[in-house]
């Protein structure tokens, strides 16, 4: 059984009368990148805080690193790596001056790798703090945070004010963290992110567990899309097939849009071809559809 760096089971968290956390479960492996999904207000920062010793639950079970943050803060967070969104650093240090800061804060450092990454991320530590962009500010919080020698790293946004050169960094060190047998739990907004290296995710709403599971097992719940143009003397009765076989067809001036489960992707795919139907696409599921498909099941 892989080991839980992340266990969490029923969270709640309140203030005062306001419910921020419901019933939450949340687990996460070693070695694992854990996707943790919702919009804004959804519970994903409050959850975090309690996972950082920040805020204290007000009921279920918590542990990291088989520890209860809410009792072991130090312990907990000192094996732990965090970024937030929006990184706010001491204006008149230079970057390096600020990760100096940070591995004396943490009483150790890996300053070979600190120089790697920071190479990697293009990032200039002699400047200034309050001459770097919002994205450069970030960039100082990922290289210590991936220099660190930390068991999780829970990253909150981490690529906000990124340029897309630099996500992919960002995503290769994900990578680098995970073969290393770091733990990573990811809350973010795009979704292409979180699809390119997770490996399991939790979607929440309203602060309730909406969704959770291996990414590869979850997308077997969302359908592929299938589009096709149909020979017009055989389009009716290939719609109606189609449809006999539960298939939703969206046929629009002889062109056809499925929504196909994947178990069925298959056979609809030999009926469109024995059709000599053409400029035949097939779309796998996506995150996102799989996310808004949630989204639209939790509102009902």
């Amino acid at each position: 059984m892989t080991e839980l760096i992340i266990d969490v089971h029923g969270l709640v968290k309140r203030f005062g009368a306001f419910i921020a956390v419901d019933g939450l479960d949340l687990r996460a492996g070693r070695g694992e990148v854990h996707g943790f999904l919702g919009p804004n207000g959804a519970g994903k920062s409050t959850t975090i805080r309690v996972l950082l010793g920040l805020y204290r639950a007000s009921a279920g079970r918590v542990r990291v690193l088989g520890r209860d943050p809410g009792r072991h803060a130090a312990e907990v967070t000192a094996r732990v790596s965090y970024v937030p969104g929006e990184v706010t650093l001491w204006p008149n240090l230079t970057g390096q001056e600020v990760l100096d800061a940070f591995g004396g804060l943490r009483g150790s450092r890996d300053a070979t790798a600190e120089r790697r990454l920071a190479d990697a991320f293009a990032l200039d530590t002699r400047r200034l703090v309050r001459t770097y962009s919002k994205g450069n500010r970030q960039k100082v919080v990922l290289v210590a945070a991936f220099a660190a020698r930390t068991d999780l790293l829970v990253l909150d946004e981490p690529t906000s004010g990124l340029d897309p050169l630099m996500e992919e960094v960002f995503q290769r060190c994900v990578r680098d963290a995970v073969e290393a047998g770091r733990t990573v739990l990811l809350s973010s907004h795009i979704l292409a992110e979180v699809e390119d290296v997770c490996d399991t995710v939790t979607i929440i709403k309203d602060g309730r567990l909406v969704e959770s599971g291996r990414l590869a097992d979850m997308r077997h719940l969302a359908a592929s899309t299938v589009t096709a143009r149909l020979p017009a003397r055989l389009a009716d009765s290939i719609v109606a097939r189609l449809r006999q076989a539960g298939v939703a067809v969206e046929p629009d001036a002889g062109t056809i849009r499925l929504a196909v489960p994947r178990d069925r992707v298959p056979a609809v795919l030999g009926v469109l071809a024995d059709a000599d139907a053409d400029d035949i696409t097939c779309t796998p599921a996506k995150l996102e559809d799989l996310f808004l498909r949630h989204y639209e099941v939790a509102a009902r």
